[in-house]
């Protein structure tokens, strides 16, 4: 049955189709991901061209026929144009845009999944936060809205809250203390697990309400980026790309 669809979404990937028009991957809340048809977004002058760059926000019309679905009408309500102006925060929100693609699903929608996207983009955007700290609350937060959530309260052996010589597991998603440990893991210090645990716990507005030192941040990079890459088990181009850039 066709139908018009008011809606709103991230641009999570652009592709070009024939001469003028992109196919669209787009993250709306109630619809979940979407591939859309923007005929004529490349054009010299098309009303739909700022509506429909990567990583903009829109509100769109989207007109749905035998499963397939054509943008009529586009505005952008938030371009994010701080990502415009570093060409490694834009890498980062690209690598943010990939990792979402990924997880989402055209059958089940999410309700946290846009909102936690469109915070990570606006604190780059924004400068809010430094990348540093954005990408391991990101990729850690990612981690639990889609079901994938390391289990950190505790030593999984033992049981010890505050475990000494922490580690987590990758593979299993389970923290252990450093006497219970495996002989692999992601070396978590005090203040490294205090943070992934906030960021995991945590209302979204407050994810990235927490401070470290170098130390501590550079284990909780290490522990997220990698826990990310364990669980979904592929690789991403976008970070591929982001790592050339020294960041």
């Amino acid at each position: 049955m066709a139908e018009y669809v008011n809606t709103a979404g991230i641009i999570l990937r652009e592709t070009a189709y024939k001469d003028s028009s992109k196919i669209l991957t787009v993250l709306t809340g109630k619809e979940g991901k979407l591939t859309v048809t923007a005929r004529g977004a490349l054009r010299k002058n098309s009303k739909l061209a700022a509506a429909t760059q990567l990583l903009v926000f829109s509100e769109m019309t989207l007109f749905s026929s035998r499963e397939r679905w054509t943008l009529t009408e586009a505005r952008s309500i938030e371009q994010f144009r701080g990502l415009q102006e570093d060409v490694a925060d834009l890498a980062l929100g690209s690598y943010f845009a990939e990792l979402t693609e990924a997880v989402a699903d055209e059958d089940n929608p999410n309700s946290e999944l846009m909102p936690l996207c469109l915070n990570a983009l606006y604190a780059l955007s924004e400068g809010i936060k430094p990348a540093s700290y954005v990408k391991p609350a990101f990729e850690l937060r990612l981690m639990k809205v889609s079901g994938f959530a390391p289990l950190v309260s505790h030593c999984a052996t033992c049981g010890q809250e505050k475990p000494e010589r922490a580690r987590l597991d990758a593979v299993g998603g389970k923290l252990y203390c450093g006497d219970c440990a495996p002989s692999s893991g992601i070396t978590l210090g005090p203040g490294a697990l205090n943070a992934v645990r906030h960021v995991i716990s945590c209302d979204l507005k407050k994810l990235l309400s927490f401070s470290l030192g170098e130390e501590s941040l550079r284990e909780m990079a290490n522990a997220a980026e990698e826990y990310l890459l364990t669980q979904l088990d592929r690789k991403f181009r976008t970070l591929d790309f982001y790592r050339q850039l020294g960041s």
